[in-house]
């Protein structure tokens, strides 16, 4: 079912705005209008709900905890972003329910860990067999569910790091990973104006923003 066509989706942008803007894109290679639909939406989007209030909570800067909060918005991010190459939703399976279609899942694990392992930056980060699979165990799931990291890893303020993420010694350096996802997005914009797919993918996804 569709939400009402005042509905909001990325900032002040709304169901109907995205339908609007679908029907420009459909069969479109215009790469001026790719180009309008990933600002308008893609990134008004994430800028609205993401990164945004991640910076509302750093600018606290009493630093007694804040970061657990920031990167839990990061963990919820990636899987986002990660559903938007994929053009995928998430849908609750219950029993007695129809099964997952092609572009459905009910677990993240799985796109989570190849999202880290294949887009830049993260991949150049993870490349270490099984480091991404310990952070979604250990960072997104400790957080998401109790507010906690496990296994190790910690979240730092440092504003000499270099990196956002160092996976050897298990440190999140929460004020560097907005680094870390303008290089993915940018990345991203330049693959989405020529790759059919990802368009495919991407109004997959803002179809599925508008429905209940």
């Amino acid at each position: 079912m569709m939400l009402p066509d005042d509905t909001c989706i990325a900032g002040l942008n709304t169901v109907a705005d995205w339908k609007a803007m679908k029907g420009r894109l459909d069969g479109c290679n215009n790469q001026a209008i790719w180009t309008e639909a990933l600002e308008v939406f893609f990134k008004t989007r994430l800028e609205s709900r993401y990164f945004r209030p991640a910076r509302a909570i750093e600018g606290i800067k009493q630093d007694v905890g804040e970061g657990f909060a920031i990167v839990t918005l990061h963990c919820s991010l990636i899987e986002f972003l990660a559903s938007t190459l994929e053009g995928k939703t998430y849908r609750l399976v219950k029993k007695g329910h129809p099964p997952l279609g092609e572009f459905e899942y009910s677990n993240s694990e799985d796109m989570f860990i190849r999202f880290l392992e294949s887009q830049e930056p993260f991949s150049t980060i993870f490349s270490v067999r099984g480091t991404a699979k310990d952070f979604y165990a250990s960072v997104r799931c400790g957080l998401l569910h109790e507010a906690r990291t496990k296994k190790g890893w910690r979240i730092w303020v440092d504003l000499f790091a270099t990196l956002a993420i160092k996976t050897d010694v298990k440190i999140i350096y929460r004020n560097k990973m907005q680094a870390a996802f303008d290089h993915f997005v940018e990345c991203y914009r330049q693959q989405l104006l020529v790759d059919a797919d990802l368009q495919q993918a991407f109004i997959r996804k803002f179809d599925s923003l508008c429905e209940e």
